[in-house]
Protein backbone atom coordinates (compact mmCIF):
# COMPACT_ATOMS: atom_id res chain seq x y z
CA UNK A 1 0.00 0.00 0.00
CA UNK A 2 1.28 3.45 -0.94
CA UNK A 3 0.43 6.76 0.68
CA UNK A 4 -0.88 9.61 -1.49
CA UNK A 5 -1.08 13.28 -0.54
CA UNK A 6 -3.83 15.34 -2.08
CA UNK A 7 -5.42 18.78 -2.22
CA UNK A 8 -9.15 19.08 -2.83
CA UNK A 9 -12.25 21.21 -2.30
CA UNK A 10 -15.18 20.06 -0.19
CA UNK A 11 -18.87 20.64 -0.93
CA UNK A 12 -18.82 24.02 0.84
CA UNK A 13 -15.92 25.27 -1.29
CA UNK A 14 -13.27 24.98 1.40
CA UNK A 15 -9.80 23.87 0.37
CA UNK A 16 -8.27 21.03 2.35
CA UNK A 17 -5.25 18.77 2.36
CA UNK A 18 -5.12 15.12 3.31
CA UNK A 19 -3.71 11.70 2.60
CA UNK A 20 -5.05 8.30 1.66
CA UNK A 21 -3.53 4.84 1.46
CA UNK A 22 -4.18 2.82 -1.68
CA UNK A 23 -2.49 0.32 -3.98
CA UNK A 24 -2.26 2.84 -6.84
CA UNK A 25 -3.26 6.37 -7.77
CA UNK A 26 -6.51 5.24 -9.41
CA UNK A 27 -7.74 3.63 -6.20
CA UNK A 28 -6.65 6.72 -4.29
CA UNK A 29 -8.73 8.96 -6.58
CA UNK A 30 -11.72 6.66 -6.07
CA UNK A 31 -11.43 7.00 -2.30
CA UNK A 32 -11.29 10.78 -2.60
CA UNK A 33 -14.32 10.83 -4.92
CA UNK A 34 -16.29 8.71 -2.43
CA UNK A 35 -15.74 11.46 0.13
CA UNK A 36 -17.50 13.89 -2.25
CA UNK A 37 -14.35 15.96 -2.69
CA UNK A 38 -13.26 17.72 -5.87
CA UNK A 39 -9.64 16.71 -6.44
CA UNK A 40 -7.12 19.42 -7.33
CA UNK A 41 -3.76 17.66 -6.95
CA UNK A 42 -2.56 14.24 -5.89
CA UNK A 43 0.92 12.76 -5.59
CA UNK A 44 2.56 9.78 -3.98
CA UNK A 45 4.29 10.54 -0.71
CA UNK A 46 7.85 9.73 -1.65
CA UNK A 47 9.59 12.85 -0.41
CA UNK A 48 10.61 11.46 2.95
CA UNK A 49 14.12 10.04 3.07
CA UNK A 50 13.98 6.69 4.81
CA UNK A 51 17.21 7.22 6.69
CA UNK A 52 15.93 10.50 8.15
CA UNK A 53 12.49 9.21 9.13
CA UNK A 54 13.62 8.61 12.70
CA UNK A 55 14.09 12.35 13.15
CA UNK A 56 10.50 13.15 12.17
CA UNK A 57 7.71 13.20 14.73
CA UNK A 58 4.94 10.75 13.85
CA UNK A 59 2.83 10.94 17.01
CA UNK A 60 0.19 13.46 17.96
CA UNK A 61 1.31 15.54 20.93
CA UNK A 62 -0.74 16.26 24.05
CA UNK A 63 -0.82 19.94 23.07
CA UNK A 64 -2.37 19.03 19.71
CA UNK A 65 -5.07 16.92 21.40
CA UNK A 66 -5.75 19.84 23.73
CA UNK A 67 -6.02 22.17 20.71
CA UNK A 68 -8.36 19.75 18.91
CA UNK A 69 -10.61 19.45 21.96
CA UNK A 70 -10.73 23.22 22.55
CA UNK A 71 -11.52 23.93 18.90
CA UNK A 72 -14.28 21.31 18.79
CA UNK A 73 -15.73 22.78 21.99
CA UNK A 74 -15.78 26.27 20.49
CA UNK A 75 -17.24 25.18 17.15
CA UNK A 76 -19.89 22.83 18.56
CA UNK A 77 -21.05 25.42 21.10
CA UNK A 78 -21.35 27.87 18.18
CA UNK A 79 -23.82 25.54 16.47
CA UNK A 80 -21.46 24.01 13.90
CA UNK A 81 -22.07 20.34 13.11
CA UNK A 82 -19.36 17.81 14.01
CA UNK A 83 -18.71 17.03 10.34
CA UNK A 84 -18.15 20.68 9.44
CA UNK A 85 -16.16 21.33 12.64
CA UNK A 86 -13.69 18.56 11.80
CA UNK A 87 -13.43 19.92 8.25
CA UNK A 88 -12.54 23.38 9.55
CA UNK A 89 -9.91 21.99 11.92
CA UNK A 90 -8.59 19.76 9.15
CA UNK A 91 -7.87 22.78 6.96
CA UNK A 92 -6.00 24.51 9.81
CA UNK A 93 -3.86 21.62 11.04
CA UNK A 94 -0.33 22.74 11.85
CA UNK A 95 1.57 19.43 11.77
CA UNK A 96 1.56 16.23 9.73
CA UNK A 97 0.52 13.92 12.64
CA UNK A 98 -2.33 16.23 13.60
CA UNK A 99 -3.46 16.60 9.98
CA UNK A 100 -3.46 12.82 9.54
CA UNK A 101 -5.48 12.25 12.72
CA UNK A 102 -8.09 14.91 11.95
CA UNK A 103 -8.35 13.71 8.34
CA UNK A 104 -9.04 10.15 9.51
CA UNK A 105 -11.65 11.36 12.00
CA UNK A 106 -13.29 13.58 9.38
CA UNK A 107 -13.39 10.80 6.78
CA UNK A 108 -14.86 8.34 9.30
CA UNK A 109 -17.62 10.76 10.31
CA UNK A 110 -18.40 11.51 6.65
CA UNK A 111 -18.77 7.75 6.07
CA UNK A 112 -21.50 7.69 8.72
CA UNK A 113 -19.55 6.50 11.76
CA UNK A 114 -20.21 8.08 15.13
CA UNK A 115 -17.53 10.33 16.58
CA UNK A 116 -16.97 7.97 19.52
CA UNK A 117 -16.37 5.05 17.14
CA UNK A 118 -13.98 7.18 15.06
CA UNK A 119 -12.07 8.23 18.18
CA UNK A 120 -12.07 4.63 19.42
CA UNK A 121 -9.89 3.64 16.47
CA UNK A 122 -7.13 5.79 18.01
CA UNK A 123 -6.96 4.47 21.57
CA UNK A 124 -3.23 5.17 21.68
CA UNK A 125 -4.08 8.87 21.38
CA UNK A 126 -7.35 9.19 23.35
CA UNK A 127 -7.55 7.70 26.84
CA UNK A 128 -10.56 5.65 28.05
CA UNK A 129 -11.91 8.58 30.07
CA UNK A 130 -12.00 10.77 26.96
CA UNK A 131 -13.68 8.07 24.87
CA UNK A 132 -16.29 7.24 27.52
CA UNK A 133 -17.28 10.87 27.98
CA UNK A 134 -17.63 11.42 24.21
CA UNK A 135 -19.79 8.30 23.97
CA UNK A 136 -21.92 9.57 26.85
CA UNK A 137 -22.22 13.00 25.21
CA UNK A 138 -23.43 11.47 21.95
CA UNK A 139 -25.98 9.29 23.72
CA UNK A 140 -27.36 12.16 25.83
CA UNK A 141 -27.12 14.90 23.20
CA UNK A 142 -24.74 16.96 25.33
CA UNK A 143 -21.63 16.65 23.16
CA UNK A 144 -20.87 20.43 23.15
CA UNK A 145 -21.00 20.47 26.96
CA UNK A 146 -18.79 17.38 27.20
CA UNK A 147 -16.20 18.93 24.90
CA UNK A 148 -16.26 22.13 26.97
CA UNK A 149 -15.56 20.17 30.15
CA UNK A 150 -12.86 18.09 28.46
CA UNK A 151 -11.20 21.25 27.12
CA UNK A 152 -11.18 22.80 30.59
CA UNK A 153 -9.81 19.61 32.13
CA UNK A 154 -7.05 19.24 29.51
CA UNK A 155 -6.04 22.87 29.99
CA UNK A 156 -5.93 22.25 33.73
CA UNK A 157 -3.84 19.09 33.29
CA UNK A 158 -1.49 20.89 30.89
CA UNK A 159 -1.00 23.68 33.42
CA UNK A 160 -0.34 21.10 36.12
CA UNK A 161 2.26 19.37 33.96
CA UNK A 162 3.91 22.72 33.22
CA UNK A 163 4.19 23.48 36.93
CA UNK A 164 5.68 20.03 37.64
CA UNK A 165 8.29 20.53 34.90
CA UNK A 166 9.02 24.04 36.13
CA UNK A 167 9.47 22.75 39.66
CA UNK A 168 12.06 20.22 38.40
CA UNK A 169 13.87 22.37 35.82
CA UNK A 170 14.71 25.35 38.02
CA UNK A 171 16.58 23.40 40.73
CA UNK A 172 18.09 21.21 38.01
CA UNK A 173 19.62 24.22 36.23
CA UNK A 174 21.08 25.57 39.47
CA UNK A 175 22.45 22.13 40.36
CA UNK A 176 24.03 21.80 36.91
CA UNK A 177 25.74 25.18 37.26
CA UNK A 178 27.05 24.19 40.68
CA UNK A 179 28.35 20.89 39.31
CA UNK A 180 30.08 22.56 36.35
CA UNK A 181 31.78 25.07 38.66
CA UNK A 182 33.04 22.30 40.92
CA UNK A 183 34.33 20.27 37.94
CA UNK A 184 36.08 23.37 36.59
CA UNK A 185 37.88 23.95 39.89
CA UNK A 186 39.06 20.34 40.25
CA UNK A 187 39.92 19.90 36.55
CA UNK A 188 41.80 23.15 35.89
CA UNK A 189 42.44 25.30 38.96
CA UNK A 190 43.79 22.67 41.35
CA UNK A 191 45.98 20.83 38.78
CA UNK A 192 47.65 24.10 37.72
CA UNK A 193 48.64 24.80 41.31
CA UNK A 194 49.85 21.24 41.94
CA UNK A 195 53.36 22.11 40.68
CA UNK A 196 53.81 24.35 43.74
CA UNK A 197 53.93 21.29 45.96
CA UNK A 198 56.30 19.15 43.89
CA UNK A 199 59.47 18.21 45.80
CA UNK A 200 58.07 18.86 49.26
CA UNK A 201 58.96 16.09 51.72
CA UNK A 202 55.56 16.20 53.42
CA UNK A 203 52.24 17.79 52.56
CA UNK A 204 49.64 19.01 55.03
CA UNK A 205 46.71 16.65 55.41
CA UNK A 206 44.18 19.05 53.85
CA UNK A 207 46.47 19.64 50.87
CA UNK A 208 46.93 15.91 50.26
CA UNK A 209 43.15 15.39 50.40
CA UNK A 210 42.52 18.24 47.96
CA UNK A 211 45.09 17.00 45.46
CA UNK A 212 43.86 13.42 45.82
CA UNK A 213 40.25 14.44 45.08
CA UNK A 214 41.41 16.45 42.06
CA UNK A 215 43.48 13.57 40.68
CA UNK A 216 40.59 11.13 41.18
CA UNK A 217 38.13 13.39 39.35
CA UNK A 218 40.56 13.93 36.45
CA UNK A 219 41.23 10.19 36.15
CA UNK A 220 37.74 8.75 36.63
CA UNK A 221 35.22 11.46 35.78
CA UNK A 222 34.39 9.94 32.37
CA UNK A 223 33.88 6.52 33.92
CA UNK A 224 31.63 8.13 36.52
CA UNK A 225 29.67 9.92 33.78
CA UNK A 226 29.27 6.64 31.85
CA UNK A 227 27.97 4.95 35.02
CA UNK A 228 25.43 7.74 35.58
CA UNK A 229 24.22 7.52 31.97
CA UNK A 230 24.05 3.72 32.15
CA UNK A 231 22.02 3.98 35.36
CA UNK A 232 19.63 6.43 33.68
CA UNK A 233 19.17 4.12 30.69
CA UNK A 234 18.72 1.16 33.03
CA UNK A 235 15.99 2.94 35.00
CA UNK A 236 14.27 3.97 31.75
CA UNK A 237 14.30 0.39 30.47
CA UNK A 238 13.23 -0.98 33.86
CA UNK A 239 10.12 1.23 33.84
CA UNK A 240 8.90 -0.70 30.80
CA UNK A 241 8.60 -3.79 32.98
CA UNK A 242 5.47 -3.69 35.19
CA UNK A 243 7.18 -5.28 38.21
CA UNK A 244 10.26 -3.05 38.01
CA UNK A 245 8.15 0.06 37.37
CA UNK A 246 6.02 -0.74 40.42
CA UNK A 247 9.15 -1.09 42.58
CA UNK A 248 10.53 2.24 41.30
CA UNK A 249 7.21 4.01 41.92
CA UNK A 250 7.04 2.53 45.42
CA UNK A 251 10.55 3.84 46.15
CA UNK A 252 9.77 7.32 44.78
CA UNK A 253 6.54 7.47 46.77
CA UNK A 254 8.57 7.01 49.97
CA UNK A 255 11.41 9.48 49.27
CA UNK A 256 11.16 12.36 51.77
CA UNK A 257 10.22 15.59 50.04
CA UNK A 258 9.09 13.91 46.83
CA UNK A 259 6.37 11.74 48.35
CA UNK A 260 4.23 14.71 49.35
CA UNK A 261 4.55 16.34 45.93
CA UNK A 262 3.65 13.11 44.10
CA UNK A 263 0.66 12.51 46.37
CA UNK A 264 -0.66 16.03 45.72
CA UNK A 265 -0.26 15.66 41.96
CA UNK A 266 -2.10 12.33 41.94
CA UNK A 267 -4.78 13.78 44.23
CA UNK A 268 -5.36 16.54 41.68
CA UNK A 269 -5.56 14.07 38.77
CA UNK A 270 -7.88 11.65 40.54
CA UNK A 271 -10.32 14.19 41.97
CA UNK A 272 -10.43 16.26 38.78
CA UNK A 273 -11.32 13.15 36.75
CA UNK A 274 -14.07 12.13 39.20
CA UNK A 275 -15.50 15.67 39.24
CA UNK A 276 -15.63 15.75 35.46
CA UNK A 277 -17.43 12.41 35.28
CA UNK A 278 -19.88 13.09 38.11
CA UNK A 279 -20.87 16.37 36.45
CA UNK A 280 -21.50 14.37 33.27
CA UNK A 281 -23.92 12.03 35.07
CA UNK A 282 -21.76 8.91 35.43
CA UNK A 283 -22.34 6.68 38.46
CA UNK A 284 -19.71 6.74 41.19
CA UNK A 285 -18.52 3.14 40.76
CA UNK A 286 -17.90 3.77 37.06
CA UNK A 287 -16.24 7.10 37.95
CA UNK A 288 -13.81 5.34 40.26
CA UNK A 289 -12.97 2.74 37.63
CA UNK A 290 -12.05 5.36 35.00
CA UNK A 291 -10.43 7.82 37.42
CA UNK A 292 -8.02 5.14 38.66
CA UNK A 293 -6.68 4.96 35.10
CA UNK A 294 -5.56 8.60 35.36
CA UNK A 295 -3.14 7.79 38.19
CA UNK A 296 0.49 7.48 37.07
CA UNK A 297 2.22 6.25 40.23
CA UNK A 298 1.61 2.50 40.50
CA UNK A 299 1.98 2.44 44.28
CA UNK A 300 -0.85 4.92 44.76
CA UNK A 301 -2.84 3.39 41.90
CA UNK A 302 -2.85 0.00 43.63
CA UNK A 303 -4.40 1.50 46.77
CA UNK A 304 -7.12 3.26 44.78
CA UNK A 305 -7.82 0.08 42.82
CA UNK A 306 -8.44 -1.73 46.11
CA UNK A 307 -10.79 1.08 47.17
CA UNK A 308 -12.67 0.78 43.86
CA UNK A 309 -13.11 -2.96 44.38
CA UNK A 310 -14.42 -2.39 47.91
CA UNK A 311 -17.03 0.09 46.63
CA UNK A 312 -18.20 -2.48 44.05
CA UNK A 313 -18.64 -4.98 46.88
CA UNK A 314 -20.92 -2.59 48.76
CA UNK A 315 -18.63 -0.54 50.99
CA UNK A 316 -19.33 3.16 51.37
CA UNK A 317 -17.10 5.54 49.48
CA UNK A 318 -15.66 7.23 52.57
CA UNK A 319 -14.70 3.90 54.17
CA UNK A 320 -13.18 2.52 50.96
CA UNK A 321 -11.05 5.63 50.29
CA UNK A 322 -9.88 6.12 53.88
CA UNK A 323 -6.96 3.70 53.49
CA UNK A 324 -5.58 5.51 50.43
CA UNK A 325 -2.76 8.05 51.02
CA UNK A 326 -4.24 10.17 48.22
CA UNK A 327 -6.88 11.47 50.66
CA UNK A 328 -6.05 13.18 53.96
CA UNK A 329 -8.37 13.43 56.97
CA UNK A 330 -9.90 16.72 55.89
CA UNK A 331 -10.67 15.35 52.43
CA UNK A 332 -12.33 12.30 53.97
CA UNK A 333 -14.49 14.57 56.13
CA UNK A 334 -15.65 16.40 52.99
CA UNK A 335 -16.43 13.10 51.24
CA UNK A 336 -18.51 11.94 54.21
CA UNK A 337 -20.51 15.17 54.07
CA UNK A 338 -20.92 14.73 50.30
CA UNK A 339 -22.23 11.20 50.74
CA UNK A 340 -24.79 12.34 53.30
CA UNK A 341 -25.99 15.24 51.12
CA UNK A 342 -25.78 13.37 47.82
CA UNK A 343 -23.61 16.14 46.31
CA UNK A 344 -20.27 14.48 45.60
CA UNK A 345 -19.25 16.47 42.51
CA UNK A 346 -18.71 19.78 44.39
CA UNK A 347 -16.86 17.91 47.12
CA UNK A 348 -14.37 16.29 44.76
CA UNK A 349 -14.00 19.60 42.94
CA UNK A 350 -13.13 21.33 46.22
CA UNK A 351 -10.61 18.62 47.12
CA UNK A 352 -8.96 19.05 43.71
CA UNK A 353 -8.86 22.84 44.10
CA UNK A 354 -7.33 22.59 47.59
CA UNK A 355 -4.75 20.08 46.36
CA UNK A 356 -3.81 22.44 43.55
CA UNK A 357 -3.31 25.35 45.95
CA UNK A 358 -1.23 23.14 48.24
CA UNK A 359 0.86 21.95 45.30
CA UNK A 360 1.53 25.48 44.08
CA UNK A 361 2.55 26.55 47.60
CA UNK A 362 4.83 23.52 47.94
CA UNK A 363 6.47 24.28 44.58
CA UNK A 364 7.07 27.89 45.58
CA UNK A 365 8.59 26.81 48.91
CA UNK A 366 10.80 24.20 47.27
CA UNK A 367 12.17 26.53 44.61
CA UNK A 368 12.71 29.37 47.11
CA UNK A 369 14.63 27.04 49.46
CA UNK A 370 16.61 25.07 46.90
CA UNK A 371 18.14 28.09 45.20
CA UNK A 372 19.99 29.48 48.26
CA UNK A 373 20.75 25.94 49.48
CA UNK A 374 22.48 24.96 46.24
CA UNK A 375 24.30 28.28 46.04
CA UNK A 376 25.54 27.78 49.59
CA UNK A 377 26.74 24.28 48.72
CA UNK A 378 28.57 25.54 45.64
CA UNK A 379 30.01 28.50 47.55
CA UNK A 380 31.05 26.23 50.41
CA UNK A 381 32.88 23.78 48.12
CA UNK A 382 34.57 26.45 46.00
CA UNK A 383 35.35 28.56 49.05
CA UNK A 384 36.73 25.53 50.88
CA UNK A 385 39.01 24.75 47.92
CA UNK A 386 40.25 28.36 47.83
CA UNK A 387 40.92 28.42 51.58
CA UNK A 388 42.69 25.05 51.40
CA UNK A 389 44.89 26.24 48.53
CA UNK A 390 45.78 29.44 50.40
CA UNK A 391 46.68 27.49 53.52
CA UNK A 392 48.76 25.11 51.39
CA UNK A 393 50.63 28.00 49.77
CA UNK A 394 51.32 29.49 53.19
CA UNK A 395 52.66 26.15 54.39
CA UNK A 396 54.95 25.95 51.32
CA UNK A 397 56.36 29.39 52.10
CA UNK A 398 56.96 28.41 55.72
CA UNK A 399 58.83 25.27 54.62
CA UNK A 400 60.92 27.29 52.14
CA UNK A 401 61.76 29.84 54.79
Amino acid sequence: MARFLYQAYDSSGGKLQGEVEASDVTKAKQQIAEQQLMLVEIKEDGDTVAGLDIFQRNKVSIQEIEYLTAELSLLLNSGVTIDRALGIIRRNSTSAPQAKLVAQLHDAVRRGESLSDALGEHQAVFNPLYLNLISLGEASGTLPTIFSRLAEDMKFQSELKRKVIQALIYPGVIFSVCLLCILFVFNYIVPQMQSLFDGLPELPFYTAVLLGVSNWIVSYQWILLAMVLASGVGIYMARKSPSSAAAIDAFIARVPGFSGMITRVERIRFNTAITLMLESGILIDRCLEMAVGSIKNRELKQGLTSAKDRVKKGATLSIALRSSPVFDDFSMSLIEVGEESGELAPVFGEISARARREFESAVDRMTSLLEPALILVMGGIVGGVVVTMLLSIVSVNEVGF
